[in-house]
């Protein structure tokens, strides 16, 4: 057999602690790729109002009819979520906008940690707490977890399950029983815009 030599030699240097025997945490937000993608509330908001489809349509009762057959289903569940896709999730959000309105105590905890993002943005200074460093977006997200316990207080849960089921029970319903075919074929090229 033949000998494998591997070199090990090398320097290793330790991490440099604090004249007061302390470790900082230095945690950046920043360096997580998965946050840096997300497009801003604003970006998303133009990009579903572009592809909102007329109201008209989407309500047009003559189109409503039940499938022949479970392979024509699939595919029209499939093909109405793809092209009614912004509705849905219009009619989403005003189903979270009544459910909020309904539940008072929900609404005045999210604008309390919205008021307190908005005054954490504005100020942006870095905070010392316990020796450590806390930069303003760790403060938002310190004040998001903080205010969780505060929203399942106030009955957040019951408010999302309600909105999550009413808007999926609504869509679910639409897809099924609207026929896409009356309006789309599978020529037409709108249908892939």
């Amino acid at each position: 057999m033949a000998e494998t030599n591997i070199d090990v030699s090398g320097e290793m240097e330790m991490p440099s602690r604090s004249s007061a025997g302390e470790n900082k945490v230095n945690i950046d937000l920043q360096s997580i790729p998965a946050l840096q993608n997300l497009p801003s509330p604003l970006e998303l908001l133009h990009s579903v109002r572009r592809s909102l489809r007329p109201w008209t349509v989407f309500f047009n009762l003559n189109n409503f009819k039940s499938a022949v057959s479970m392979q024509r289903l699939k595919n029209r569940v499939s093909r109405n979520l793809s092209y009614f896709q912004s509705n849905y999730i219009f009619i989403f959000f005003v189903l979270m906008i009544y459910c909020l309105i309904t539940s008072p105590l929900t609404l005045l905890v999210i604008a309390a940690v919205a008021f307190g993002c908005h005054k954490i943005r504005s100020i942006n200074k870095n905070v010392c707490v316990v020796g450590c460093d806390v930069t303003p977006q760790q403060q938002i997200l310190a004040l998001n977890l903080g205010a969780a316990p505060l929203l399942i207080l106030a009955g957040a849960g019951a408010v999302l399950f309600w909105t999550l089921g009413a808007s999926c029970f609504v869509i679910f319903m639409h897809a099924v029983f609207y026929n896409i075919d009356a309006i789309v074929t599978e020529e037409s090229d709108s249908f892939y815009v």
